[in-house]
C-alpha cells in the first residue's frame, strides 16, 4: 500500500451495540474473554470515564456522527422501523425514508471532503439507508436497530436483500475486509466504520456459535455481574429489554434465564472480539498499524442485572441515567503516536469525538460552530496537563438530563421530577439517592444552574427534548412533527 501522510492517518472506527463499559477484560472483568480489545488497550489509551450523549442507540449514534446533542440533531429515541418476516421495511412508516441527519455535517462527510475514502459496514439505524449517507462511499448497512445474528437484513445496490445463514458479526467484518483489500493500491487515506450489532440481543443459543457457548460461558459462574438479589431502584417501573408487554417483566428473570442472557451477551462480545482481531491482523500484515488510528467505542451502556434491571436507558420508566447506562467503553490506539497502555480518567463524551478527530487530522478549523464538544486530541498526542473548559459531562434522554462531575451527579426530570443526586466518588454504585436529604440544597442548586445554563447554550428550541413526549418507546418521524414518538402509555 502507498505510504500515508502521518498528519492524515487512516481511521478504523469500530462501534459496538449495547456494551457496558464493564464488559471487557481490560476493564477488570475476569470472566469475559476479549483478548483483542485487551490487546488494543495495551497498545493505546483506555478512557475509563467516557459517556454516551444519550443512553439509547439512535440518538447516541447521531451524536457520534454530528457532534451534536439530541436536542440539536432531533433524534431523541430509537428509530422505530418495523419490518416483515423477510426483513423488508414497512415503507408506510416515515422513518424508513427520512434522512434524519440531512444538512448536518458529520465527521465522515468532513473526512471525505479531506480526501478520505469512506466506508460503512454494519448497523445504520438512522433512517433512510437505500443510498449512501453522511459522506460514505462504500455502503453496506444493516438498516434496523437489531436483527437476527443468523438472518441479517442488508441493503445492497439500493434495495433490501437478505443474507441467509451468515453470522452477522462475521458478515460485517467480511465486508470491511473487502473494502480494505480494495485500498491496497490506493494513495488515499481511508475511514472505515465497522458498526457491529453485538452484543445487542437476541441472546438465545440458536443465534450464536455453539462451540463458544458450550466451551466456556455455559459453565461460567458470572460473578462479574450482579445476581438476582440485586436491589431494584425505588420509583422505577421496570421493563425487560426496553419494550415489554407489561411493567415488571424483569421479575421473571430467574436463574436459568439470567444464565441464558449472560451467556449470549458474553458470547456475542467474544465473537466480536475475534473479528476485531481479524481487522487488526490485516492492518499489521499491510504494515499499516502505525498509520491507522483505531477507535473502539459503544453506542450506549448496558445493565445486565445491574440495579436489578436488564437493559439501558429505556429499560425503566422513567428513563434512567445510571452510569451503567451512560458510560461506554472507549479505546484509542495508534502505536508510535498514541501513548500505550494508559488509562485516562478525564470526563469525556461522544459529543467530543467530532472535534477531536478533525483536530487530530489537522482540520480543526472545519469543526462547525455551536457544538458542545471539545477536542481531546492533545491527549492522543501524549500531552499532559491538558486543561479543558468544563469539569462536567452532560447527558439527556428526552425530559431526563444529567450533569456529572468526578464527584457528583445530578439527574433532573422535567417538569417536576423525580430527581436524583449521587456522590459517585464515595458511592459509585448509585444506590443512595441523596436528593431530598438535608444538607444538599445548595449543591443541588449549583448543579441545576450549571445544567440549565449548559443546555440553554446548545439546545435548538424546536427540538428541545425536555419539552417533547418521549417515553423510550421509539421515534417515528422528525422530532418537530406531531405524533413523532410512539406512546407507551394511554394506548
Amino acid at each position: 500500500m502507498a505510504s500515508r501522510n502521518p498528519e492524515q492517518p487512516n481511521l478504523l472506527f469500530i462501534l459496538s451495540d449495547d456494551q457496558g463499559s464493564w464488559a471487557m477484560g481490560c476493564a477488570g472483568n475476569e470472566e469475559i474473554r476479549s483478548p483483542n480489545l485487551d490487546r488494543l488497550a495495551r497498545e493505546g489509551i483506555r478512557f475509563d470515564n467516557f459517556f454516551c450523549a444519550s443512553p439509547v442507540c439512535a440518538p447516541a449514534r447521531a451524536s457520534i456522527l454530528t457532534g451534536r446533542i439530541p436536542s440539536q440533531h432531533g433524534v431523541h429515541d430509537f428509530i422505530s422501523m418495523p419490518h416483515d418476516q423477510e426483513g423488508r421495511p414497512d415503507l408506510s412508516v416515515p422513518a424508513s425514508s427520512i434522512q434524519f441527519l440531512a444538512g448536518m455535517p458529520t465527521f465522515t462527510e468532513q473526512l471525505a471532503e479531506l480526501g478520505y475514502t469512506t466506508s460503512l459496514s454494519g448497523k445504520w439505524h438512522l433512517g433512510d439507508s437505500l443510498q449512501p449517507r453522511c459522506g460514505f462511499k462504500d455502503w453496506h448497512p444493516m438498516p434496523y436497530g437489531q436483527s437476527s445474528y443468523r438472518k441479517v437484513p442488508m441493503v445492497k445496490d439500493g434495495d433490501y436483500s437478505i443474507v441467509e445463514d451468515t453470522y452477522a458479526t462475521d458478515l460485517f467484518t467480511d465486508n470491511a475486509l473487502k473494502f480494505l483489500d480494495d485500498q491496497i493500491d490506493e494513495d488515499k487515506p481511508f475511514c472505515l466504520n465497522v458498526h457491529y450489532t453485538a452484543p445487542h440481543r437476541p441472546w438465545r443459543r440458536e443465534h450464536h456459535p455453539e462451540e463458544v457457548w458450550d466451551d466456556y460461558y455455559d459453565n461460567c459462574p458470572f460473578e462479574s455481574t450482579p445476581g438476582l438479589d440485586e436491589p431494584k431502584p425505588p420509583g422505577f417501573q421496570r421493563y425487560t429489554f426496553e419494550r415489554p408487554s407489561s411493567p415488571g417483566d424483569d421479575d421473571a428473570v430467574d436463574a436459568e434465564k439470567r444464565r441464558q442472557h449472560l451467556t449470549g451477551y458474553y458470547t456475542s462480545i467474544q465473537e466480536m472480539d475475534r473479528n476485531i482481531g481479524r481487522l487488526l491482523d490485516w492492518l499489521e500484515a499491510q504494515n499499516l498499524r502505525n498509520n491507522t488510528l483505531v477507535v473502539f467505542m459503544s453506542d450506549n451502556g448496558m445493565n445486565m442485572g445491574h440495579h436489578g434491571i436488564w437493559g439501558k436507558g429505556n429499560a425503566t420508566w422513567p428513563q434512567n441515567l445510571f452510569d451503567t447506562s451512560v458510560k461506554v467503553p472507549c479505546i484509542i490506539s495508534r502505536p508510535g503516536h498514541v501513548p500505550e497502555n494508559q488509562v485516562n480518567t478525564d470526563l469525556l463524551s461522544q459529543y467530543d469525538w467530532l472535534p477531536t478527530i478533525l483536530d487530530y487530522v489537522g482540520a480543526g478549523e472545519r469543526v462547525p460552530d455551536g457544538l458542545p464538544g471539545q477536542s481531546f486530541a492533545p491527549l492522543l498526542a501524549g500531552e499532559t496537563g491538558v486543561q479543558r473548559q468544563s469539569i462536567f459531562v452532560f447527558d439527556e434522554y428526552g425530559p431526563v438530563r444529567m450533569i456529572r462531575s468526578q464527584e457528583w451527579k445530578l439527574i433532573w426530570r422535567y417538569p417536576a421530577g423525580a430527581h436524583e443526586l449521587y456522590n459517585v466518588a464515595e458511592e459509585p454504585e448509585e444506590r443512595v439517592n441523596l436528593f431530598g436529604e438535608p444538607g444538599y440544597g445548595e449543591r443541588i442548586d449549583k448543579l441545576r444552574q450549571e445544567l440549565d445554563d449548559w443546555f440553554e447554550q446548545y439546545v435548538d428550541p424546536q427540538i428541545d427534548g425536555s419539552k417533547l413526549p418521549i417515553t423510550g418507546y421509539g421515534q417515528k418521524d422528525r422530532a418537530m412533527v406531531p405524533g413523532a414518538f410512539n406512546y407507551r402509555f394511554g394506548k
